[in-house]
């Protein structure tokens, strides 16, 4: 009979292991606990219980959350077609580039290729985000633009799954209709209820925050889609009340990066199998390897246009080559219903985990921008960029 407490110990354990080595090597504690995770999931066998699969599940919605609300409104409108062009190229190019692959080169069928395409098209939006708390980024415009344009490339990658393999039923159009309604009705009444609740112990804004995301991902998960989809669009649709609160959403950061967030990085390195890796080692250099250059292909000429400094370009490049939450969402969903194979999805996985590692190491190691904060860099009639 199964051991929670000793099980959690274990797992709690490999999370401080984590956060301590994140801190000597000055590397971000998201992608170290993946490693921890693929090497402990590898040797001592990191049990998947349901509470696992939760917690896990409920991290990747909490960190999806968070990063919609660092979407600043004044950045995106003064650099709306940078955001744009970045998210949508970033999208499209690892997409097609995979698809073909995928189809022509290695003979995967259309639906399993579109599958391999769709994985690694994504940007992580967890990773990422990680990353821009942890630095500071978060709080500067090139971070901001970033941010923006993760949510054009995942927005593409939500869509393309949706309309090559979602299921249209009235399901489908509820959940539609309760998601467009929620977010019109939170920028309305979250402002209000956070202000009658105040800041008290008992956390009443968080629970409301979590009453909606856990509440729309049920209506997701019925509808055969993902409860991480609609995460994003409600914080972005909260963006304006947590901008007028710091305080709010750095508690939300704590309880997120304490307990839940451990568990879906961990997870997801746990996933990797060692030995089905090696087997299939050079098919998932390449998979990755197209995800990047694609991604170089079509972003860093972008970031020339739109006039960002080099270190600035090859940093946004990079970390829009990194892939997670969707990546791994579309490869399991591919999985579960019968579209591609057990070999197939441990190729797609450990390709998209390595794009979560690799790049991120890179621009955090040799090309991390100044630091800049909106505060004393960026006013309203005063841009420190010019759009082209």
């Amino acid at each position: 009979m199964e051991n929670v407490w000793l099980v959690s110990a274990v797992w709690l354990g490999l999370a401080l292991l984590a956060s301590v080595i994140s801190i000597r090597v000055a590397m971000s504690v998201a992608l170290v606990e993946i490693m921890v995770g693929a090497l402990a999931g590898n040797t001592i066998g990191l049990q998947l219980t349901e509470w696992v699969n939760f917690l896990a599940g409920f991290g990747a919605i909490l960190l999806t959350f968070l990063a919609g609300t660092e979407i600043d409104g004044r950045v995106i409108r003064m650099h709306f077609w940078s955001s744009m062009s970045i998210g949508v190229v970033g999208f499209l190019a690892p997409y097609l580039g995979v698809l073909v692959y995928a189809r022509y080169g290695i003979d995967w069928t259309w639906p399993q290729a579109q599958i391999a395409g769709i994985s690694l098209s994504t940007t992580s939006v967890a990773v990422v985000y990680a990353v821009m708390v942890e630095t500071g980024f978060n709080k500067t415009e090139i971070g901001k633009v970033i941010l923006a344009a993760c949510f054009i490339n995942d927005l593409g990658t939500v869509l393309a799954l949706g309309v090559v393999f979602a299921h249209f039923d009235w399901w489908l159009a509820l959940f539609g209709a309760v998601t467009a309604a929620a977010l019109w009705m939170l920028p309305r009444f979250a402002p209000w209820f956070f202000t009658r609740v105040g800041h008290r112990v008992s956390e009443p804004e968080t629970k409301f925050i979590s009453l909606v995301l856990l509440g729309l991902g049920g209506l997701a998960s019925i509808a055969g889609s993902e409860a991480v989809l609609p995460a994003y669009l409600v914080g972005m649709a909260l963006a304006p009340a947590f901008l007028a609160d710091p305080e709010l959403p750095h508690r939300m950061r704590i309880i997120a990066f304490t307990i839940l967030t451990p568990f879906y990085f961990l997870k997801a390195g746990s996933l990797v199998d060692f030995q089905a890796v090696l087997a299939a080692a050079g098919l998932i250099v390449v998979f990755l390897a197209i995800k990047m250059v694609t991604k170089f292909v079509g972003i860093l000429p972008l970031t020339h246009a739109f006039r960002f400094e080099r270190r600035e370009g090859m940093y946004t490049t990079l970390l829009m080559s990194t892939g997670l939450t969707f990546g791994t969402i579309s490869a399991l969903f591919g999985l579960t219903n019968g579209i591609i194979d057990q070999r197939q999805y441990t190729i797609l996985v450990t390709a998209v985990i390595g794009s979560a590692v690799v790049p991120t190491l890179i621009a955090q190691r040799w090309f991390q921008p100044a630091f800049k904060p909106i505060e004393g860099d960026f006013a309203p009639g005063k841009p420190s960029r010019k759009e082209a």
